[in-house]
């Protein structure tokens, strides 16, 4: 089956989520009637092949494609419903990104980078820097906080994007393959800092693999291929 169970606890619930693109003889079927829920406190990964669906999915939950049928709900409320400048608005305020390719500004150093996103959200720069170094200083990152991109490794430059994600206090945070390109160490390091800074009794992180080392980090594992989730593993 599925569905999941209903819980009060979840801050995304997908009900019956298609999405297609093209027209026609050249539609593409990619979301097929997804199920799918995310609680509150939990790490839940959503995993299978390339190109069962799983990033389109999170970019619909996240509210950078609309479904073409179904319902999404983030903390109870329908995004679709919101106009377009709410919806920015919404996003900005509750969502974290870690992008698979870590999108770092090259010529903003990490504290600048992690600070973006309060900047956005128009909090002085001078704040939002101080505010952002304070946060690269717990994960781990004091002695690199001034230096550029490109004079950091890529554990690193994912640890800058997680700080980047978390900086503003989002209620859900959206990781696409944040191990793909590193190596087993660093892999785990990486989920190490997100199960611990990330995961918070009033936020849910959802993280998009394939990379089967890191399963035991996650409470919920739901398995996705052909634009459906097949079954879904509580761990926790």
């Amino acid at each position: 089956m599925n569905a999941q169970p209903t819980s009060q606890t979840a801050a995304v619930r997908c009900r019956s989520v298609h999405k297609h693109f093209g027209q026609g003889d050249n539609r593409i079927h990619v979301l097929r009637g997804v199920d799918f829920e995310a609680n509150r406190g939990q790490l839940s990964f959503l995993v299978g092949p390339s190109g069962c669906g799983k990033t389109t999915l999170i970019s619909v939950i996240a509210g950078l494609l609309d479904t073409t049928d179904g319902k999404v709900e983030l903390f109870g409320e329908n995004t679709e419903d919101m106009g377009a400048e709410q919806r920015i608005l919404f996003r900005r305020r509750n969502l974290g990104f870690v992008f698979q390719q870590y999108n770092l500004l090259p010529a903003l150093t990490a504290a600048e980078n992690a600070a973006v996103p309060l900047l956005a959200a128009g909090v002085k720069r001078q704040e939002a820097v101080d505010r952002a170094t304070d946060l690269l200083v717990k994960l781990g990152l004091e002695s690199r906080a001034r230096e550029l991109p490109n004079k950091l490794s890529g554990g690193q430059q994912q640890r800058v994007a997680l700080a980047r994600a978390l900086v503003h206090e989002p209620r859900l945070i959206v990781c696409d393959e944040p191990t793909a390109a590193l190596d087993h160490a660093t892999g785990e390091a990486v989920m190490e800092l997100l199960a611990g800074s990330a995961v918070h009794p009033e936020r849910a992180v959802i993280v998009v693999t394939h990379d089967n080392r890191v399963f035991h980090f996650a409470d919920t594992i739901a398995h996705m291929d052909d634009g459906r989730i097949h079954r879904t593993e509580h761990r926790n």
